[in-house]
């Protein structure tokens, strides 16, 4: 399925598949490549992609005007847009931390398990820990060239709920939606980070992403957040 994310006014959230209706800036922005739907995305009717559509609303903190949380929390206001490229490092790297939450060895650790999980899997993650404003905000889009294998994970803690994600249309054919919910619910909740700190989420979530991307599809899989 081809994933279509828009960027509103780069304030708290990434949408894919249909645009979002704009509650600020109207300025929007696609952040993924188009690529052509697959023979598969095309036998789901519409209301499936309406209701990924709303229901994949996950919050990028400082990336769109519209945020839905996944605990079902409802609407976020909207943030100013925000567009800092300078804030991106010089050299690619799947590990952007802004907001200093983690040490030079956690990166380094969580860098070395989203190699190893796109090398054995093909999925993408990204991770992205900022304080909103303090983001790169629409800059990531062509950083990272998000596309539908893409999962970019964004640690901010601005909503209290500090896991927020954005996930790629083939990935979300194949994860079911509740992991993410229960994966922001066990390691995001402003209980967990605050007594375990921020790096402690992040890396938690990293884990957990990684086990359940390498579990067999099927009608079991990531059934459990470890």
């Amino acid at each position: 399925m081809a994933l279509s994310l828009r960027l509103s006014s780069f304030s708290p959230t990434l949408s894919h598949k249909t645009p979002l209706t704009c509650l600020a800036n109207p300025i929007k922005a696609s952040l993924s490549q188009t690529t052509p739907q697959s023979p598969k995305s095309l036998q789901l009717p519409q209301w499936v992609s309406s209701v990924r559509s709303k229901s994949l609303n996950f919050l990028l903190s400082g990336s769109l005007s519209l945020a839905l949380s996944l605990t079902g929390a409802g609407f976020a206001e909207g943030k100013v847009g925000v567009n800092k490229p300078e804030l991106l490092p010089k050299e690619f790297t799947t590990v952007i931390d802004v907001a200093g939450f983690l040490s030079d060895g956690q990166e380094g650790r969580i860098r070395q398990e989203i190699d190893a999980l796109e090398k054995d899997t093909g999925y993408k993650l990204r991770v992205l820990a900022q304080n909103y404003p303090d983001t790169p905000g629409l800059a990531i889009k062509d950083f990272w060239k998000v596309d539908d294998n893409t999962i970019v994970f964004v640690a901010d803690p601005t909503f209290g709920n500090i896991l927020n994600f954005n996930v790629g249309a083939s990935v979300d054919l194949d994860i079911p939606r509740s992991f993410w919910s229960r994966l922001a619910g066990k390691y995001g909740n402003i209980f967990y980070w605050k007594e375990k700190g921020e790096d402690a989420s992040i890396e938690a979530a990293v884990m957990a992403i990684s086990a359940c991307l390498r579990e067999p599809v099927g009608s079991s899989n990531c059934s459990e957040v470890k």
